[in-house]
């Protein structure tokens, strides 16, 4: 399964920038954990951003994007679609670990 964490500001950028530094930390750990398959800002950023994540059960997505900073700040809150894949891209075979039979192309 994948989660798509769909981050939105509920407070101004302004009102965020104190969080960003420990928002960013927080993305860098889940990257080096391999949970966060890519992350990155909306166009335009003000709406906020997006992570795909990976290789944990709908409960660990919800309970990491929790831990979030800017949540916990109350300065952005996630939406999260989690996503059964189907067909995959060969270059994305390896590293979502998906069954033969599901690449395409």
């Amino acid at each position: 399964m994948l989660h798509l964490l769909s981050l939105q500001y509920t407070a101004s950028e302004r009102e965020a920038e104190p969080f960003v530094a420990a928002h960013v930390d927080f993305l860098e750990h889940h990257h080096r954990g391999g949970t966060f398959l890519l992350s990155g800002q909306t166009v335009p950023p003000s709406l906020g951003g997006a992570i795909v994540a990976g290789g944990v059960d709908r409960v660990a997505a919800e309970r990491i994007a929790a831990e979030d900073p800017f949540v916990v700040a109350g300065v952005a809150a996630y939406t999260i679609t989690t996503i059964d894949v189907g067909r995959v891209h060969p270059a994305l075979a390896t590293v979502l670990g998906v069954e033969q039979s599901q690449v395409r192309g």
